[in-house]
């Protein structure tokens, strides 16, 4: 569920938006921050004010170019970053009304490299012509920053719940730069078990915008799914138990021959289960910490339930970004490169990890 095809169309753009946003500026004058994301299958571009806020932002998926494979091939994602990144920037520029931005904010990892590559080329490209500097930003951290872009942003410090396709993660938030990993998966991510569980169900990709759909028809109490590892002290997941129990559940029924009427009542009390695991321990680490505010991100952090479940079960604030800021987007990367201009440099070098570590960032000096 890391990639919520139905947040967006095809190829969309987010037209003028104007929002407040709680950052002070780390330059003397305001700037304008150009954001590109190219880390999946998904190419996004935003332009971001450090005195206005959000200018305006547009995405291109790749969803039906991955589909007919069942999930994303690497060579053709960096391909369809190359054909679209360029037309998406000058449409954007050319709306805003904006020759060029005074910094660029690229997302350098973790990802996949060749798509990487093409966002920070791009970048460092433009930033050679422009003679504007670059920074290289964290994936996840654009993620944990998102609801920075809401009217109403959480102040430090926070719980982060990361769940997207790729990683599920539970992060102290101090301030800027201050990460602390409380626990992560150790097996699948969240929105990984969403996408097999639906494979499972014979829905198409991505599966778990389709699985959830599914589990609004169903029984969520009438398979008693495990909740994996909700019990124990640690606050690492596991969902690859969960998973199985699934596909047993599903041979079953194949085997009666009634899969098609039991579908939706798997696809619920597997949501179910998910769900209760995900907001039982991200209330544990919130409370382990003393902290009374929570900020669930990512592209399960769309999902309805969720939102609904850990709203309503924790004592604190929850605070999430918009349903088109969950999945990847420029706008969180041109927030998030907003907040780390200080670091900011000239175009010499193109940066892209197809791993690192969120808590290796560090707070950025002050201007």
């Amino acid at each position: 569920m890391g990639r919520d095809s139905a947040a967006h169309n095809n190829a969309s753009f987010g037209g003028l938006q104007r929002v407040r946003v709680m950052i002070r500026p780390l330059m003397s004058t305001p700037t304008i921050t150009l954001g590109i994301e190219t880390s999946c299958d998904e190419t996004g571009v935003a332009l971001f004010s450090s005195e206005k806020g959000l200018i305006g932002h547009a995405l291109h998926s790749q969803v039906d170019l991955h589909a007919v494979y069942g999930g994303v091939v690497p060579e053709i994602a960096s391909r369809d970053h190359v054909r679209m990144l360029l037309p998406l920037i000058q449409q954007l520029m050319e709306t805003a009304g904006i020759d060029k931005p005074d910094a660029i904010a690229y997302t350098a990892g973790p990802g996949l490299v060749g798509a990487l590559m093409v966002g920070g080329g791009m970048a460092n490209g433009l930033g050679l012509a422009w003679n504007c500097p670059v920074v290289a930003v964290h994936h996840m951290e654009g993620h944990l920053l998102a609801p920075m872009l809401e009217e109403n942003p959480p102040d430090y410090p926070f719980l982060a719940l990361l769940v997207s396709g790729g990683h599920t993660m539970l992060i102290a938030v101090r301030r800027l730069g201050d990460y602390e990993l409380l626990g992560t998966t150790l097996d699948d991510a969240a929105g990984e078990a969403f996408d097999k569980t639906a494979k499972l169900l014979g829905l198409g990709y991505p599966g778990g915008p389709l699985l959830a759909a599914l589990a609004e028809a169903g029984d969520d109490t009438a398979y008693p799914f495990p909740r994996p590892m909700l019990n124990k002290p640690t606050l690492d997941f596991s969902f690859s138990g969960l998973k199985t129990a699934v596909m047993l559940e599903v041979r079953k029924a194949e085997a009666r021959g009634d899969l098609a009427d039991c579908r939706a009542d798997i696809a619920a009390s597997f949501q179910r289960a998910a769900v209760d695991t995900l907001v039982g321990k991200a209330i544990k680490a919130a409370e382990s910490q003393g902290l009374n505010r929570i900020v669930v991100a990512g592209g399960v952090g769309a999902n309805r339930l969720l939102r609904s479940e850990i709203a309503e079960r924790f004592s604190g604030q929850v605070f999430y970004p918009r349903f088109e800021f969950c999945t990847d987007n420029g706008a969180m990367i041109a927030v998030a490169g907003a907040m780390r201009l200080s670091e900011a440099g000239d175009a010499t070098e193109i940066r892209a990890l197809a791993r690192w570590s969120l808590e290796t960032l560090g707070v950025p000096p002050a201007s």
